[in-house]
Formats: structure tokens, sequence, C-alpha cells
């Protein structure tokens, strides 16, 4: 999955054209992270710069929680990177493990151990934990893939169309004249 450019400190108002407010109607996610979503329909785009005024009156009513959500919106919406950190993860505990479980292999056959049995539970439980990670990380994939398709987003927009004509009947050049 591509990643969608989000401008930094843009604003929530927009000058959105038709084409491109036809555009965001045909995306039919009921959690609509906007920011992701101007970035994602493509066209090209021109920054306002401008100088924001202070608040006239009362308070924002943007607090951290409501903050931590949008950008929790943001990296869910637009982004399968959550879903394969885990496969990742996982695969880096087996290794190590593994690695673990070869030293303490090899520590025991040299110099014995203090507590037996305790080495190879501990490695056996870190790789098995680091299989379960590679295997939530897989089926995270999956859904990961199950999510995007579910937004049921068209794949492109066309810009212009130019000479489109409607065609009442197929062309069949390999058709025989029968007369």
């Amino acid at each position: 999955m591509t990643t969608e450019k989000v401008y930094p400190l843009a604003g929530d108002f927009r000058l959105l054209d038709r084409k491109c407010v036809l555009a965001l109607r045909e995306l039919r996610e009921s959690e609509r992270y906007t920011k992701g979503m101007y970035g994602w329909i493509g066209f090209k785009k021109k920054q306002l710069t401008y100088v924001a005024d202070e608040r006239a009156a009362g308070q924002t009513k943007w607090n951290f929680a409501k903050l931590f959500k949008l950008a929790v919106d943001g990296i869910t919406s637009y982004s399968t990177i959550p879903l394969k950190v885990w496969s990742y993860v996982g695969f880096t505990i087996s290794f190590f493990s593994f690695v673990y479980l070869l030293i303490e292999i090899v520590r025991t056959l040299f110099w014995g151990t203090d507590v037996a049995g305790y080495p190879s539970l501990l490695a056996g439980i870190l790789f098995l934990g680091g299989i379960q990670l590679i295997s939530l990380g897989v089926i995270g994939e999956y859904l990961g893939r199950v999510f995007i398709e579910t937004k049921n987003r068209p794949p492109y927009f066309v810009r212009e169309k130019s000479g489109v004509h409607s065609i009442k009947e197929p062309i069949d050049d390999h058709k025989e004249d029968l007369s």
C-alpha cells in the first residue's frame, strides 16, 4: 500500500473543484480521515500560505485524547504498517531466542548448568512466542488486505474524458456478411 502525502501544518479548510468533490464522494468509507483522503484522490494541489489569527473567543475542544485518536485514525486508515510490525518483532524474537538456545546448549555441554532445564525452557518459550507473533503478523497481513478491499475504493480517477462515444452494439470485426 502506498503512503499518502498528508501536508504538515495544513488546516482542515480546502477549496476543491468539482472533480475533487466527485472523487471524494466515490469513497464510501464510514470512518473518513479526510486529511488522508485529500492526498489519496490525487489531482493537483496548490498551497496557500496565510497567518492565522489568535482564537477570538472560547477554547479549543481538541484535548490530548481527541488528538491522539485523530493520529491513530490517520495511521490505521492509510497504513497497514502496525499489522506488519508484529511479523518483524516475531522474526526478531525467534531469531534471538534460537541464538540464545544455541549458546545455552554449548554452555551446558562445556560447563554444565546451575539450574537444570531453565535455559532450555526459557529459550523454548521465547521461540514459541516469536512464532506466535509471526503468525499474528501473517494474519495481520491478510487482515490488512481485506481491510483495503472492503473500503471499495475505485482503482483510479479519470481526470478528463475526451472523444468518448456511446456504443450501442459491440463492434465485431469478424462478423461475416450473410446477405
